[in-house]
């Protein structure tokens, strides 16, 4: 829904519910300056307009058990839709693939991938590499410590239109 006007009271809005997502009506709207029934209509339409995706808790995959977190660059060897296309088919099924952007420069994909150690990541890098989805290079980066992981989006911020 880009383009669509949001008001300082929606950003309040957003804001709280990034936060903690199974915030009351009744705090969500002391928070945000409303009484309870409008301020729970606003994010009723924020919903209803895609605007708020979804509700999720945060898993803190270390205190279960050791894991590793590696960026992996990717270039594919051809550059044809369907090439795209089947890449993409093919890692939206792995679950140790946890994130992957599509993005400009010197490589095609960026891909956030978490297994249980770098054995388990180089065993998911051949299978793909078996599986012939059109892998031409790839660049691997471990994660050895996590500075900032934030959740909570800088709506506000990015807001051109206040």
């Amino acid at each position: 829904m880009a383009g669509t006007k949001l008001d300082p009271i929606d950003l309040k809005i957003l804001d709280a519910i990034q936060r903690d997502g199974r915030i009351t009506k009744l705090r969500l709207a002391e928070q945000v300056g409303l009484s309870p029934t409008p301020c729970w209509m606003r994010l009723a339409k924020l919903e209803k307009a895609g605007i708020v995706a979804g509700y999720h808790a945060r898993v803190a995959m270390r205190a279960i058990a050791p894991i590793a977190t590696v960026l992996m660059e990717v270039t594919l060897g051809n550059h044809r839709q369907a090439d795209f296309d089947r890449f993409e088919r093919a890692i939206r099924d792995i679950p140790e693939i946890v994130a992957c952007w599509s993005v400009g420069g010197g490589v095609d994909y960026l891909l956030k991938v978490m297994t249980r150690d770098i054995d388990a990541y180089q065993r998911l890098v051949d299978t793909l590499l078996e599986r012939e989805v059109g892998i031409d290079r790839y660049f691997t980066y471990i994660v050895t410590k996590t500075v900032k992981d934030a959740t909570v989006l800088p709506v506000a911020e990015l807001v051109v239109d206040r």
